[in-house]
């Protein structure tokens, strides 16, 4: 081995292997003649740096001044991409060619391994506060969760989970139009996150469910007349205003089971709104979804 190679082992083992041991290290060899490169060179480098929180980093390697460590990696033509973690090489990224793609596999990877990151070290200092949030919400004190949610988008502004329960409390509290403005400030990536498609449907929800002045005089027209599904429809949307899910899914299931079409499905579609709302993990909605099940293929 030539002095110039010792020098390049020495190099690529304080800037990619020790590195490696805590984060993800992108090892992206690359040449200036090459054409590929100079597409895939932005990509990589706009996505290294949006991913830097999350514990990746960036290691580019020119081939012609890198020959005896491209030549270890067999290193055959350029671009070629690999991902190291712990000294090891965990995954070829030479097919993720476009920002979406490397964004997705760099994310499959982040799942699967202990990567510390600044990103990780926040998700972890604030999941059980995420927690509290959502049970403090479960439990119908709507202006506490609002308050923890709100200190947590302190320290995490983009983060889905914070959006998305900030935005549900707000909701709860009847401020609609400030959880709708909320989550419209999000990025484009935190807006897909299924934490805030909860929080849309609970805003979608608040707009269908329409509070009602006086539940008992409804609940009396409904049990004068059981068969008009249009008043039983208002009383679950009156009761899911009230905060009453199990009288409201009660009567939605009473439509559906009454006429399941009605109205274009309107009760089944509300249904399915509150369980998205309540979060389709819940083990209410779990209870709920098998009353369906029994009504539609029993």
């Amino acid at each position: 081995m030539s002095a110039a190679d010792k020098d390049a082992v020495e190099a690529f083992r304080r800037d990619v292997v020790e590195p490696s041991m805590r984060e993800l290290v992108i090892v992206y060899f690359t040449a200036e003649w090459c054409g590929p490169c100079k597409a895939l060179g932005p990509i990589i480098d706009k996505v290294a740096g949006e991913y830097a929180g999350k514990g990746v980093r960036l290691a580019k390697l020119d081939v012609d001044k890198n020959q005896f460590i491209a030549a270890q990696f067999q290193v055959r033509s350029v671009p070629t991409v690999y991902a190291m973690f712990q000294g090891q090489l965990v995954a070829d990224l030479g097919q993720a060619r476009t920002e979406s793609a490397m964004k997705a596999t760099l994310d499959q990877i982040l799942r699967q391994l202990p990567v510390a990151g600044e990103a990780q070290s926040v998700e972890a200092e604030i999941e059980p506060l995420i927690a509290m949030g959502e049970r403090v919400l479960g439990e119908g004190d709507a202006e506490r969760a609002l308050s923890i949610f709100e200190q947590l988008a302190e320290m995490a502004p983009e983060h889905a989970a914070v959006a998305g329960g900030r935005a549900r409390a707000l909701v709860a509290l009847g401020r609609v139009e400030e959880a709708e403005a909320a989550l419209a400030t999000l990025s484009e990536d935190a807006a897909k996150a299924p934490e805030v498609a909860r929080a849309r449907a609970a805003i979608a929800l608040a707009a269908e469910a329409t509070p009602v002045d006086d539940l008992s005089a409804l609940r009396a027209q409904v049990e004068a007349a059981p068969d008009d599904l249009s008043l039983r429809y208002d009383l679950a949307g009156g009761l899911m205003a009230a905060g009453e899910r199990d009288a409201a899914a009660d009567h939605l299931l009473n439509i559906i089971q009454t006429e399941r079409d009605w109205n274009d499905g309107a009760a089944r579609q509300r249904l399915l709104k509150l369980f998205e709302v309540v979060g389709l993990e819940d083990p209410w909605v779990s209870q709920q979804r098998r009353r369906l099940s029994a009504i539609l293929f029993g």
